[in-house]
């Protein structure tokens, strides 16, 4: 999903949802998982085309990396923050 901003410019994107490792045997009855990606904080970021592109391919990465239960603190321990 793409939205123009969150509010808060510092927020390149956001991942709702439960993570997998913390979905239990009786998990059923829940909306989908939904990342979405703020528009224009990217765009004030980034100086060039090629640089949106690789912003925009770093946040998502960033959020499925979520999904799958990594947090920011093991992020930053894989030097991928």
């Amino acid at each position: 999903m793409v939205e123009d901003s969150s509010g808060d410019d510092r927020l390149l994107g956001h991942y709702r949802g439960v993570p997998l490792p913390n979905r239990g045997s009786g998990y059923s009855g829940i909306l989908p998982d939904k990342i979405t990606i703020y528009r224009r904080p990217l765009e004030r970021r980034a100086r060039t085309p090629a640089e949106l592109a690789e912003l925009v391919r770093h946040t998502v990465w960033h959020e499925v990396a979520h999904h799958f239960g990594i947090d920011d603190e093991r992020l930053r321990e894989l030097g991928k923050y």
